[in-house]
């Protein structure tokens, strides 16, 4: 008898090894396959830089280039490459993944697939700053040559006028926010009653404007990387890298608020500051990406949607996919801009709006049929 109940026993503690054992190896398939998903976006971001450093007006080969990297090029092909094409790319890379990743926070937070910096009245609100910079504050021109006529001559007045309005629009609809305690779809609508009146200042500045400065600020407005230094650059990385680590400390807080604001409350999450602090750095990316580069669209809808499908809701892997995929497909539109029409460049904004309308609305259609 006693050996009937050891075996029983042995035999009840195999079961739950084996059990364990099929639930770990579940686990590492489901992991593994969006870890993999990490490593060909990855991939495809080296592969597309390395067309892009070998692509544009200038026909440089392989050759050249790699020996440029290597401080063994000439002056000429180092100044393309180190001064024109690389700041570019690394600002692709950088500002895609910061748009991105700031619209899957905004859209986990607000609990809104279309929720975006545009939807919050940031864009408008940069673009108000640009116009306001450019046609009151005189930082557009007119040159007296026939080539490049309208220019703007204080680029930085423009990035801060731009950046300071931006927020002046993020503080106040986390203050409005915070004072009523709006809903996710209050502070949604909140955004787009902001973004009409940044709308119609500028209409009104632009009425009053000669006609260089409102070609100076089309010009602006025009998502360009090529506007773009070393220094952006570097700011741009720095505040990107701090959000996106904040953004990860926060991942298991994002997944309890997917299942509802009461699931996230009862799991112990600070709701109301989760939501308001990962706002709040959104905001900021999204400021400083467009005050520096102008309004690129859809980057921070499409990318997070995308990853969404083929990931999953799992922030500690949505964002850093999110993040790839932004990178990828700004520079990859950033690519076709400069070689569609070359020696023409033509605007990344336009681009990426072309493609990512068609793409969201895609996204969308398949969204509503599944359901």
């Amino acid at each position: 008898m006693a050996v009937k109940i050891k075996r029983m026993e042995n035999l009840k503690r195999q079961r739950k090894v084996a059990r364990n054992t099929d639930e770990s190896g579940l686990y590492q398939q489901y992991t593994g396959r969006k870890k993999m998903v990490l490593v060909v976006l990855a991939l495809l971001i080296v592969l597309v830089s390395a067309a892009a450093v070998n692509a544009g007006s200038m026909n440089l080969n392989l050759y050249q280039v790699v020996q440029s990297i290597l401080g063994n090029g000439n002056n000429l092909s180092d100044i393309v490459i180190w001064r024109i094409r690389l700041p570019r790319i690394l600002a692709a890379i950088i500002a895609g993944a910061g748009l991105s990743v700031a619209g899957c926070v905004m859209q986990n937070n607000l609990r809104n697939p279309l929720a975006s910096p545009s939807t919050l009245g940031i864009s408008n609100a940069a673009a108000f700053g640009a116009n306001l910079a450019i046609i009151v504050f005189g930082a557009g021109t007119v040159r007296s040559t026939s080539t490049d006529a309208v220019i703007i001559n204080n680029p930085y007045l423009v990035t801060v006028s731009a950046f300071v309005c931006s927020m002046m629009a993020t503080a106040a609809v986390l203050f409005l926010a915070r004072i009523r305690s709006f809903s996710p779809e209050a502070m949604v609508l909140a955004g787009v009653a902001l973004s009409s009146l940044f709308s119609a200042g500028t209409i009104l500045i632009q009425y009053f404007a000669q006609d260089f400065q409102i070609a100076a600020v089309v010009f602006w407005t025009f998502g360009d990387l090529g506007r773009v230094a070393w220094k952006e650059v570097a700011i741009l990385t720095c505040l990107i890298v701090f959000s996106f680590i904040y953004f990860l400390h926060r991942r298991w807080d994002y997944n309890a608020l997917d299942s509802g604001e009461e699931t996230a409350k009862s799991l112990g999450v600070n709701v109301e500051r989760v939501r308001q602090g990962g706002m709040l750095v959104s905001s900021l990316i999204a400021a400083v990406a467009v005050s520096f580069l102008g309004i690129i669209g859809f980057i921070g809808l499409v990318g997070p949607q995308i990853m969404r499908r083929i990931i999953g809701g799992d922030h500690r892997y949505l964002i850093p996919a999110s993040a790839l995929m932004g990178s990828l497909l700004l520079l990859f539109s950033d690519t076709l801009a400069r070689t569609m029409a070359a020696p023409v460049v033509l605007p990344v904004g336009a681009i990426t709006s072309f493609f990512g309308a068609p793409l969201f609305l895609y996204l969308l259609v398949r969204g509503n049929q599944k359901r």
